[in-house]
């Protein structure tokens, strides 16, 4: 009777022992979030500076800084194909202090990279879908091909003829064109660059007959009347190139393809944190003197719930996952 009444003693101290820590644990986490952020925070872009995601997110910090009254900076940390910098984010603290910007490649490194040294969805806690832009389906203004159907024919009539370039293979122009390649049934050369402008002076130039870039990386060319735009790769037709018609449009529905730009943290920060940098992102992003800045830029303005974003990146890593696997695209030896 004695051995019992103990034992029964000993598990109600230790169920009231594990209540209090919990309570502790609790308590802390709660003073914690309530303090965040007490010091700087860092915005790691896994770019060099000066391309449209250094630029994006140094505007976001800015506006972070603002409504978090704390100090919000990025820091440039290229390489590997985005690799160096991503790695950097998902080996650090999960305390809130250093983000990473992930763009589209990140879901296209899922299945395009042989061995990552991080899980593409379980080593980052997601914030937030910032923003998303279409890319444009550009070739040379002297050119005779008016829009997306007429491109398909002449590519059918002498397959493999046509050239398209990109900043690199398996980046996003890359596969594009690799995707319009597999829905319109064509077969176009493609020529790996390194960087985007020496595609857009050689397509200016004849050598290459057409190209995906982005808004930003185009808009010199535009501006000077030397290229033309066939299309853009999303479904339905942007707000800020609403003369632009859709890929789909021309009979492909299913091409529904933008480049994007989201916010995560390292794996396992606490929730009250993860809340309070995703408002702090979204009012960023929606802020009245940022975002006709970014519509002009032809970026949609996202913003989304955590939840919402760990949902639109397993569906992109899927996306992407097919296009490589029945591409069979192959990183550059």
């Amino acid at each position: 009777m004695s051995s019992l009444h103990t034992g029964s003693t000993s598990a109600s101290r230790r169920a009231i022992l594990q209540a209090f820590a919990g309570g502790l644990a609790a308590i802390s986490v709660g003073v914690h979030a309530e303090e965040f952020p007490s010091r700087v925070i860092k915005i790691v872009v896994p770019y060099p500076p000066g391309a449209i995601n250094d630029v994006l997110a140094r505007a976001i910090a800015d506006q972070m800084t603002q409504s978090l009254k704390q100090s919000v900076i990025v820091e440039n940390r290229a390489g590997g194909n985005t690799l160096i910098g991503t790695q950097a984010v998902a080996t650090a603290k999960p305390d809130g202090y250093t983000l990473l910007q992930m763009p589209a490649a990140h879901a296209i490194n899922a299945s395009l990279v042989p061995s990552l040294p991080y899980d593409s969805v379980k080593s980052f806690t997601p914030i937030t879908l910032a923003a998303s832009a279409p890319f444009l389906l550009l070739t040379r203004k002297d050119s005779p091909v008016k829009n997306v159907r007429e491109l398909v024919q002449l590519a059918k009539d002498k397959p493999g003829h046509y050239s398209f370039g990109s900043s690199g293979t398996g980046g996003n122009a890359h596969l594009m064109g690799e995707l319009l390649q597999a829905v319109a049934g064509i077969k176009m050369l493609h020529v790996p660059y390194k960087g985007t402008a020496p595609v857009i002076n050689d397509l200016i130039g004849g050598q290459l007959d057409y190209t995906f870039s982005t808004y930003s990386g185009a808009a010199a060319a535009l501006k000077a009347d030397r290229v033309k735009v066939l299309a853009i790769t999303s479904a339905e037709r942007s707000p800020a190139f609403k003369d632009y018609p859709t890929i789909a449009e021309a009979g492909y529905p299913t091409y529904d393809i933008e480049g994007w730009w989201a916010f995560a943290a390292p794996a396992n920060t606490p929730p009250a944190i993860v809340e309070r940098l995703n408002k702090a992102v979204v009012d960023a992003v929606k802020a009245p003197d940022l975002a006709p800045k970014l519509a002009m830029e032809g970026i949609r303005v996202r913003g989304t719930t955590p939840k919402e974003f760990e949902t639109f990146l397993n569906k992109e890593i899927e996306t992407w996952r097919k296009i490589i696997k029945d591409r069979g695209i192959k990183l550059d030896a």
